[in-house]
């Protein structure tokens, strides 16, 4: 046929296009990677939805259905769950309290965090304070550890007698017994989560300050500028977009966090929307529960496009061009050793605190009794049938954390949980950067970036919500999933695909296309130059991101906490269940374990990349 003809049968150009584009390795992993992520993200927040505004066989026993006499046919349309948590005597306890709750921990601890780290940043890169770079490594070990441990420490510091039922430290110590406010609520809470969030602006705005163009800050002073004048008109303007970005990721980190409210909140009935969200779907009120989620999705996702809108409508202002730039420091004079020392206090109250506690609360025999006559090693490394001088069993007749059968299944669940989901995701990552890199700009590479990154916008108590939704019923081919293993691989995957999806465009922008076309045109196939070409080259980051996402996997609570069976059961789901249960030892050894877990993997990607560079200078 001929091409004229052919012009004329726009159907058959689409089928040729079609069959040409389905050779193309790049297009065919576009479109692999399209059904995956329609199935694994698009479709699970469909399904909740659906459950949100639909019937379930637990709803038969609401009042409003029994009063209404309504037929509550399982899967039929319903405006129920909207009306009790919008519109019902319900809503005050159930959505107002938790939604201000909620914005109160968030605003205080977005202003905190914020504030502190951006100072500190500050402090570290552009002033002449001394062992800089020691207080910078010192100050992202916060990064590293998850925000739970510090409540758990705290709860083990502050807790009193009249709700925490044993005294902590400072009554134990001080023979005064600390107020409510102190011990549990939004005070503890917003402390503790800012002592783990301000590791997030450090480490943004910190990148930032480093490229600013000091030249830049002397010439405003040049034309008569002061210092607050420079810092406001030149300074903050030049740093904004990292503030900004600092702003959303610690505020959208607050919406969905869920241990530290758990812990040191849900024992003075003081709910945000995720422990109510966890509060609803544990009493069976599953469709009010993700009534919430959809709320807790919409703030979220409206604070990123916000943060989008700000920095998009505002002026660029470059900080790095092709002339060689200085930064010279701020002369702190003699305040230097006084910013130094108030610096070090700091860091070991607000980092090596939190763990010398966990560990001193792990080793003693009765809680609340920090004497050390009551120093033991059970909970550690203890038999099940030993006994103090009292004759009576210790630790409840459990065994320590390394020989107890249940929490050592447990660490097996998460160490393979973390093995499998990093190993999956750092793969996937760099599978998604080579099909977006590679296709850039058509309409293919442009849904799957956008539904790679839309796991972001969903907290992670939200998260699991949406699977246990999606998978707790055979979904089409799919078995139901909930209870099994393989649905906590799923989440681990699908809910860090952002970061890996990031992590691998920017690796796959790095390598350039004529490499492929030059093993392309030596006769290899897609598979060989994969693996010959891309591979070798991606595979630092290839290896960060696995570290990166075994370390996330390994400390996750609030993504899991809804989807674990005792067969599935992770470390972080013991600890909250020992800290639910007031058994603060076991939790206490455990935590220590996973913050173990963590920093050795820290340490070995760090050796492991140093290694890896080493040995590419050196080839």
């Amino acid at each position: 046929m001929s091409e004229a003809a052919v012009k004329k049968r726009p159907g058959i150009l689409f089928l040729r296009r079609l069959l040409r584009n389905l050779k193309l390795p790049q297009k065919i992993m576009g479109i692999i990677l399209f059904v995956l992520l329609v199935l694994f993200v698009l479709l699970p927040a469909i399904n909740l939805f659906y459950t949100a505004f639909s019937f379930s066989y637990s709803d038969r026993v609401l009042p409003q259905v029994i009063e209404r006499g309504i037929k509550a046919v399982p899967g039929r349309f319903t405006l129920v769950h909207l009306e009790r948590v919008f519109f019902s005597p319900l809503t005050k306890n159930m959505f107002l309290i938790p939604l201000l709750n909620t914005l109160l921990i968030t605003a205080g601890l977005t202003i905190v965090a914020l504030s502190f780290g951006s100072v500190l940043a500050w402090i570290v890169v552009r002033t002449d304070l001394p062992g800089r770079k020691l207080i910078a490594n010192l100050a992202t070990i916060p990064y590293i550890i998850p925000a739970w441990p510090i409540a758990l420490a705290w709860l083990n510091i502050f807790k009193n007698t009249k709700v925490g039922g044993t005294p902590g430290l400072f009554e134990y110590i001080f023979h005064m017994t600390p107020p409510d406010w102190m011990s549990y609520g939004p005070v503890p809470i917003i402390i503790c989560l800012s002592l783990h969030y301000y590791s997030y602006s450090f480490i943004t705005v910190s990148g930032a300050l480093a490229t600013i163009d000091s030249r830049l800050e002397e010439t405003g002073e040049l034309l008569g500028a002061n210092k607050w004048q420079v810092m406001r008109k030149i300074t903050l303007p030049l740093v904004l977009p990292s503030i900004l970005s600092a702003f959303i990721l610690t505020f959208s980190r607050g919406i969905g966090s869920f241990g530290t409210p758990a812990f040191l909140g849900m024992p003075v009935h003081f709910f945000t929307l995720s422990t109510q969200l966890y509060s609803n779907i544990k009493n069976n009120l599953g469709g009010d529960a993700y009534i919430i989620a959809l709320v807790m999705i919409l703030m979220s996702g409206l604070s990123i496009y916000m943060n989008v809108k700000v920095i998009g409508a505002r002026k660029s202002f470059v900080t790095i061009s092709g002339k060689g730039f200085k930064a010279k420091p701020v002369l702190l004079g003699k305040l230097k050793y006084v910013v130094l020392v108030l610096l070090i206090i700091f860091i070991i109250l607000g980092v090596f605190t939190p763990l010398y506690v966990l560990t001193w609360q792990s080793l003693m025999e009765q809680d609340g009794n920090y004497s050390l006559s009551n120093f033991t090693l059970h909970f550690w490394t203890g038999k099940s049938d030993e006994v103090n001088k009292h004759g009576i069993l210790i630790g409840e007749g459990q065994a320590g954390i390394l020989r107890n059968p249940m929490i050592l299944r447990g660490a097996w669940n998460s160490v393979r949980l973390a093995l499998y989901a990093a190993f999956f995701t750092s793969f996937l990552g760099i599978i998604i950067g080579y099909a977006i890199v590679r296709d850039r700009g058509s309409r293919l590479s442009k849904l799957n970036d956008a539904l790679s990154f839309a796991p972001y916008i969903f907290p992670g108590i939200a998260f699991g919500a949406v699977y246990l939704t999606m998978f707790a019923r055979p979904f089409g081919p799919i078995p139901a999933l909930y209870g099994t293993f393989a649905i906590l691989v799923l989440v681990s995957v699908a809910k860090h695909v952002p970061y890996s999806s990031r992590t691998g465009t920017a690796a796959m922008m790095q390598v350039s296309k004529e490499l492929e076309e030059a093993g392309e045109l030596q006769g290899a196939g897609f598979l060989r130059r994969f693996f010959k070409i891309i591979f070798p080259l991606t595979r630092n980051g290839l290896v960060a991101g696995f570290m990166l996402s075994f370390i996330t996997v390994m400390r996750e609570l609030s993504l899991v906490v809804l989807l674990v069976t005792p067969s599935t059961k992770v470390l972080t789901t013991m600890i909250y269940y020992y800290a639910e249960i007031g058994f603060h030892q076991f939790g206490d050894a455990i935590t220590m374990l996973v913050v173990i877990i963590s920093l050795s993997g820290t340490i070995i990607i760090r050796r492991f990349q140093k290694t890896a560079l080493g040995k590419e200078i050196g080839g």
